[in-house]
């Protein structure tokens, strides 16, 4: 969502470029390397305006504000779908997830939505407008439930608003196995019911689920649904497929015969120069008391934190075939950029979270969280010690990528407790304290606005953060 090869901010940071052209720069980027590796769509982008920070996926989202999200929505569709899909290097955009999924009730994941059409129309709509209206092919429907109804059956939504009042003539695709959860969502008695009900609604193509391939069939032939409806999903899917240039070459998003790369992962294909001005554009300084940044190339530097050498972390979530290897992080961009003019310390200092249930949770599909077998006191003593022999200290602190993501919402939005002990004992050392968030969400930082001389915000924020 946020590059494919090189990675670029998560979107919130993005968004807190207030930079359109650095914007339409990632997207450009995404699309090229995505055409490149074979794709001809993407899920994205996802301008959905949530105003909780509970909710995990705040992190791919474009903040609050329903004028600038729409402004960068309409920027990124530009930008990676282009003016026209077939051409080799355009992606067809789907922007997502329609409609008011960033609203769901408690900052819970896949939770229900009670809203006002005023509120609604005025805050939460205009967004996926401004999106629509620059072009965009597809949109993905939101797995939540709108007043009472699954966006995935509801006609209103799907029909009445988007093709009707909005004149969408491109794609609708149900969000990943959608379908599925109408029975858990209790609208659907069985699967066959669920189909039905998706497609009479107006689901082009289901993401991810097989009712539609079993069911269908049968629904036709009984009459439960029409041969003209099932006409008119067809019709949207080749037409997008027709957009992108497919019946001319289905190829043609990958260029010409032996074009391919010898290697995938070549450091060649990354756009480093780009995905580093666009992430020095995210930054956000939100305290420098007395100067202390920037810092001087001199003296002795100790950089701590989990997060502090984390190549998988810097990334963020939902990057693509980004390569954590490739990652550059902070303790080695600092040691980079000073050479021999500074000593730079490390010490980890802490783990991401102490809570065995919630590592075991971000670890459940691959490894992304190391864990330190020393004893919480044992990496606190050595950051100490390491903090002491230094000029001044930059803490890495914040989020796992994973605790910033889909099915990640968060009831205490403040860091951790683990890093909170590391930040208490690092300030007792009385050196300057410089402090960086990595984080997909905002926090709660009263403590450490209170002890950090200097406050960076810096997102998750890609390859060459």
């Amino acid at each position: 969502m946020h590059g494919q090869r090189t990675i670029f901010p998560i979107s919130l940071g993005l968004a807190a470029s207030w930079d359109l052209q650095a914007v339409a720069t990632s997207g450009r980027i995404a699309a090229y390397e995505g055409s490149e590796d074979g794709l001809n769509l993407t899920w994205a982008p996802m301008v959905d305006i949530t105003r909780d920070p509970r909710w995990g996926r705040v992190s791919e989202g474009l903040g609050e504000d329903t004028f600038l999200t729409g402004e960068i929505g309409r920027t990124l569709v530009s930008a990676i779908q282009g003016k026209n899909p077939g051409d080799r290097h355009a992606l067809m955009t789907s922007v997502k997830h329609f409609a008011l999924y960033g609203a769901v009730e408690g900052g819970r994941d896949y939770n229900s939505v009670d809203m006002s059409p005023q509120k609604m129309f005025q805050d939460y709509m205009p967004p996926y407008k401004a999106a629509l209206d620059a072009g965009s092919g597809g949109v993905m429907v939101a797995l939540n439930s709108v007043n009472g109804k699954p966006a995935t059956v509801d006609s209103w939504l799907l029909q009445d608003v988007l093709r009707k009042a909005w004149h969408f003539t491109g794609i609708t695709v149900s969000d990943h196995g959608a379908i599925k959860e109408l029975i858990k969502h209790g609208v659907a008695a069985d699967p066959e019911q669920a189909a039905k009900m998706a497609i009479n609604a107006g689901i082009n193509m289901s993401m991810s689920d097989e009712y539609f391939l079993k069911y269908l069939p049968g629904l036709i032939q009984r009459g439960e649904v029409s041969q003209a409806t099932l006409d008119d999903a067809v019709r949207h899917v080749l037409n997008v497929k027709y957009d992108m240039g497919l019946f001319r070459d289905p190829y043609v998003h990958l260029g010409p015969a032996g074009s391919d790369p010898a290697d995938t992962n070549a450091e060649s294909r990354l756009h480093r120069a780009e995905a580093r001005q666009v992430a020095r554009e995210s930054l956000v300084l939100l305290k420098n008391r007395l100067n202390t940044l920037p810092l001087p190339k001199q003296g002795t530097l100790a950089v701590v934190g989990p997060l502090a050498d984390s190549k998988r972390d810097i990334m963020g979530s939902w990057s693509a075939a980004g390569r954590a290897d490739q990652s550059v992080t902070l303790f080695e961009g600092i040691r980079n950029a000073v050479g021999d003019k500074a000593k730079v310390l490390y010490a980890r200092g802490a783990n991401i979270t102490d809570h065995q249930d919630l590592i075991a949770y971000l670890n459940q599909y691959e490894q992304t969280v190391k864990v330190d077998p020393r004893t919480p006191q044992a990496m606190i003593d050595e950051a100490v010690r390491t903090a002491r022999q230094a000029d001044v200290i930059i803490a890495a602190v914040g989020e796992a990528q994973g605790m910033a993501h889909e099915a990640s919402s968060r009831s205490d939005i403040t860091i951790p407790e683990s890093q909170r002990r590391l930040l208490r004992a690092l300030k007792a050392t009385g050196k300057p304290l410089v402090v960086v968030l990595l984080n997909g969400r905002p926090l709660a930082l009263v403590q450490e606005n209170q002890q950090a001389d200097a406050l960076l915000e810096a997102w998750f924020p890609g390859t060459e953060a």
